[in-house]
């Protein structure tokens, strides 16, 4: 009696770690084949979203617009100017709340500012360096 016991208590045990298993294995798959649909999201989800996507970008690593444009979706507001021959886009992402009024303003977003669409700067300086652009012959 003592040896059924054992195997059964084995069984269990066994059992037990597959299910285990078997439920990280399927959280992953769904965490890394499954990735946020922007669209989808609440606005109060979508500023988290963007802030957190945002603070990982880096005008050092040569990001390209279109991966912006896949990971966050389109912009909530978005300014264009060619100077130089260089097209330069000014993106807006929501990314906080200042007036809960349904109206999505320019300070309540990070500005992603892009040459040739590779990202070039972020956040207040981006609009800065725009707006420079825009004062010094912009069309």
């Amino acid at each position: 009696m003592t040896a059924w016991r054992e195997t059964l208590r084995q069984n269990k045990l066994l059992w037990f770690v597959s299910a285990l298993l078997l439920y990280i294995a399927l959280t992953l798959a769904a965490l890394y084949l499954y990735p946020d649909d922007v669209e989808q999201m609440n606005w109060a989800d979508r500023e988290v979203f963007n802030a957190k996507i945002i603070s990982q970008y880096s005008v050092n690593s040569a990001i390209s617009q279109q991966k912006v444009l896949d990971r966050l979706g389109s912009p909530d507001i978005t300014n264009a100017l060619q100077h130089n021959n260089d097209i330069y886009q000014l993106l807006y992402y929501r990314t906080h709340r200042k007036t809960p009024d349904g109206i999505t303003t320019a300070d309540e977003c990070t500005a992603l500012l892009f040459k040739n669409r590779t990202l070039i700067g972020m956040g207040d300086k981006a609009v800065t360096d725009y707006q420079t652009l825009s004062q010094h012959g912009g069309q």
